[in-house]
Formats: structure tokens, C-alpha cells, sequence
């Protein structure tokens, strides 16, 4: 593959994995070069000022986790969301060009079909059904600043454990010796 690079990159088109969805969705497609500040700001003004009541969120491969972070966020900033999660693999197709054609030959190109994970994350302020696998009900909501488990929801600062004594510097002994056959030895100390 030394010898190729990849000049074209397309993913399979899947229907959305939800049945029921309205036609006018909202789908966010998160690729791996997403900025997850303008995919927010994009998501949170179609859920709190155009008043939509789902949103899906989808991405394959390394954008998965990235995927997952956009929803995690979401549910965080708006609440009582509930969330149906789907996963599959997904067809990515590559296509790789030689960068050492034969010359008068014609182009020599590679394909290549891949599967690669994919998640589609449905989100609504609508309850939906429970016994769907993949189901995750809105998480309770606290009062701000209210115990929860023993974690608050504001910040808090700790001090920090005196430091170990083994992890402080140490004076050592060291013996060198002054000739090679080591019949005399000096003594001196380094600091570790």
C-alpha cells in the first residue's frame, strides 16, 4: 500500500434505524473531523429554539466515540431526555490511485470495502418505548448543589496528599573505583 494513496472516501447511505421518526428529523452526522462546539451549537438551537422534540445523532468508525460525547453533552445540558441506541456496521468504500503509474499504461486504482462500526443515537423529549433494546430513560434530575451519591454537582477542590517519602530526593552511595582492578575505592554522594 506504499505505493497507493487514497484519493476518495464514501460511506454506504442506511436509513435511519428508527421506525416512526417525523420526516423533518433532525440528523446530525458526526464525521472525525467534527468540531464538537459547532455540532452543539448547531443540536441546542434546534432543540431549544426551533422547539424540535427528537434529534439523531450518527457517525461510523473513529467518529463514534465523538458521536457519543455530542449525546452525552446534550443530555447534560438539556435533561430529561430519553435515548434509544443503535449499532451496526456500516459499508465505507476507499479508493486508492498507484503514485507510480506504468507509463502509457492507464491509471491503476484499488478499491477497497470496509465495515466499520457505526452508532445512530435517537434523542427525545418524548417518551418512547421502553421494551426497545437499547432504551435509556432520562437521568433523574437534581437540584443544583443537592448531594447526589456522595458527588456534588458544583466543583470541588481537594488538597493534595503530602508527598510520598520514597518520591523525594535521595542521597546515595556511591563507590568508584580508581583503578581497573578496583584495589582502591573513593566514596562520594549524589543527589537522585
Amino acid at each position: 500500500m506504499e505505493n497507493f494513496r487514497k484519493v476518495r472516501t464514501s460511506e454506504e447511505e442506511m436509513p435511519l434505524p428508527f421506525p416512526d421518526l417525523p420526516p423533518d428529523v433532525v440528523e446530525m452526522k458526526v464525521k472525525e473531523g467534527s468540531k464538537i462546539r459547532n455540532l452543539m451549537n448547531f443540536a441546542m438551537a434546534q432543540m431549544e429554539l426551533k422547539g424540535r422534540r427528537q434529534i439523531v445523532f450518527s457517525g461510523c468508525g473513529r467518529a463514534v466515540t465523538k458521536t457519543i460525547t455530542c449525546v452525552e453533552i446534550m443530555k447534560r445540558k438539556l435533561g430529561g431526555l430519553h435515548q434509544v441506541t443503535k449499532v451496526c456496521y456500516k459499508t465505507v468504500l476507499e479508493v486508492w490511485e498507484n503514485k507510480d503509474p506504468l507509463p502509457d499504461g492507464p491509471p491503476q486504482n484499488l478499491t477497497v470495502h470496509k465495515n466499520v462500526p457505526s452508532i445512530c443515537i435517537l434523542l427525545s423529549r418524548d417518551p418512547l418505548d421502553p421494551n426497545q433494546t437499547g432504551y435509556q430513560p432520562p437521568e433523574p434530575r437534581h437540584e443544583a448543589g443537592e448531594d447526589t451519591s456522595g458527588c456534588s454537582t458544583k466543583g470541588l477542590k481537594r488538597s493534595l496528599p503530602p508527598p510520598c517519602e520514597e518520591l523525594l530526593p535521595k542521597k546515595l552511595q556511591v563507590q568508584v573505583s580508581d583503578s581497573p582492578r578496583g584495589s582502591g575505592t573513593t566514596t562520594g554522594q549524589l543527589d537522585h
